[in-house]
């Protein structure tokens, strides 16, 4: 049972996505902390598997927008795990970012050392986080974009296993061909650094999970066609459908 703050905050995001009608963030009125937004996220998203973690607000920029000095993280649920066609018609405010996935082979407990944590990683996937916010044209407060699982929509995986990090080079996103988004690799940090603070954060991270790792390139208002994310000689194709 969450309590009366958190609940209302939780009845408005469930109440506007049933509806199909975005919300207006109220920043501080809700009267919800950071620890509460975590617990709507968690209370929403606890009836199906918990297949990992997605990360964001990882850029200092970004950070200093919203007044904190550490990313945030979101859930990935069964359900929330797509292949090709997507259709769009299921989203909100559907956008789309290219990431880069970490498959664990090893589980990494809250204790672990950042060395630890990449020892963890079992390969790593070409992927889209498409994103998805409740709130009208993605303006909300910290609470709210957490409490809104840190706009996780959808989640794309690409079809194989690249070797473990580190990798480098321009992670790209192609819409019918035409590069729309990129940004460099090495932008994203240090994955076991990334990882020791997620682990933390959820009390351990475990075998077999996926976590996005966010994206060095800004988020695209997403459209029907084909989808394609391109690291080196690597692709993720997919298509959008209305």
């Amino acid at each position: 049972m969450l309590p009366p703050n958190e609940q209302r905050l939780r009845d408005a995001i469930e109440q506007a996505r049933k509806q199909r009608t975005p919300l207006t963030s109220r920043g501080a009125d809700w009267q919800v902390d950071l620890a509460g937004a975590y617990l709507i996220q968690a209370a929403r998203l606890s009836a199906t598997p918990l297949k990992g973690y997605k990360l964001g607000l990882l850029s200092p920029a970004k950070q200093q927008q919203m007044g904190i000095d550490h990313p945030i993280y979101g859930r990935i649920a069964a359900d929330m795990l797509h292949e090709s066609p997507v259709s769009l018609g299921q989203f909100l405010q559907p956008r789309v970012e290219p990431e880069l996935v970490v498959w664990l082979r090893a589980p990494i407990p809250p204790s672990s050392r950042p060395d630890q944590a990449a020892q963890a990683i079992g390969g790593v996937f070409l992927g889209v986080d498409l994103l998805d916010s409740v709130w009208r044209d993605y303006r909300f407060s910290l609470v709210e974009v957490v409490a809104d699982n840190a706009s996780g929509g959808g989640f794309l995986l690409g079809p194989q296993l690249l070797p473990t990090w580190p990798l480098s080079g321009t992670l790209r996103l192609f819409m019918d061909g035409v590069c729309v988004g990129e940004g460099e690799v090495a932008a994203l940090g240090d994955p076991g650094e990334r990882l020791q603070w997620l682990a933390q954060q959820v009390g351990g991270l475990q075998a077999g999970q996926f976590v996005f790792m966010g994206s060095p390139a800004a988020a695209q208002p997403a459209q029907p066609g084909v989808l394609r994310v391109e690291l080196d000689d690597h692709l993720l194709l997919c298509q959008l459908t209305p």
